[in-house]
């Protein structure tokens, strides 16, 4: 090879370097296998989503406490896969029950009423109930109940990662928190869960239909959760 041809490889060769290093700064952090913000976060919601859809699918017949005889559909959750908040409650009502969704009779609607007011959708949202079936009469879970459905719940908090959850009324606040203190003296005051989750309790919007003076405190709450949830 004459030097003339060698000068010109050189050169050819310096350029692909500089063309190459210029297109891994302009890349930088999505090497072999790695998505861009967009793929990652599609990514993420679809693997999400498929978990939540095999943990629905593996709890759909279950026969683990007695209500399964009693029940029309088992209600596992509903929402966005990926929420960065996870509305928590006690259990299905009699609506739930019938469609085998949350939150859908006349508490559902104050709830969603209530978002609304405060810049929130359901479809950003994930909801669910620590029992996933109604125990009949709308009556207190039970021990047994509880000890079959929270590993369920636990799960799907695993799978979702919200980064706030906001337990609603005694029984998921208590659950969640392992206090004794009820709702009336927690509620709007943050506490913590496992693996940095901040919780914040509320009250039950059906105990705001039998007590509509505490629908101002709903309000002020779900705001505080909207507030918390923004500054993030």
């Amino acid at each position: 090879m004459s030097k003339d041809s060698r000068e010109l490889y050189y050169k050819d060769y310096l350029e692909i370097v500089s063309l190459f290093r210029k297109y891994l700064e302009e890349n930088k952090g999505m090497g072999r296998g790695q998505k861009s913000q967009g793929e990652e976060s599609t990514w993420k919601e679809e693997k999400s989503e498929g978990l939540l859809e095999d943990l629905r699918r593996s709890i759909q017949n279950c026969q683990e406490c007695s209500l399964c005889r009693s029940r029309t559909h088992l209600v596992f959750g509903a929402g966005n896969p990926e929420a960065e908040l996870m509305l928590i409650g006690e259990a299905p009502g009699r609506d739930e029950d019938l469609q085998g969704k949350p939150f859908v009779g006349a508490a559902g609607r104050l709830l969603t009423e209530g978002l609304r007011q405060v810049g929130l959708s359901r479809e950003e949202i994930y909801i669910a109930n620590v029992l996933k079936c109604r125990p009949p009469g709308n009556r207190n879970p039970q021990p047994q109940e509880i000890k079959a459905c929270f590993p369920y719940l636990e799960r799907q908090i695993e799978i979702i990662r919200p980064k706030l959850i906001c337990t609603m009324g005694n029984f998921a606040t208590q659950l969640l928190l392992n206090t004794t203190l009820g709702i009336t003296h927690i509620r709007g005051k943050p506490q913590w869960y496992k693996n940095n989750i901040s919780i914040i309790p509320i009250f039950h919007p059906a105990a705001c239909i039998y007590k509509s003076a505490w629908g101002k405190t709903f309000l002020e709450d779900l705001k505080m959760v909207s507030d918390d949830l923004r500054s993030r």
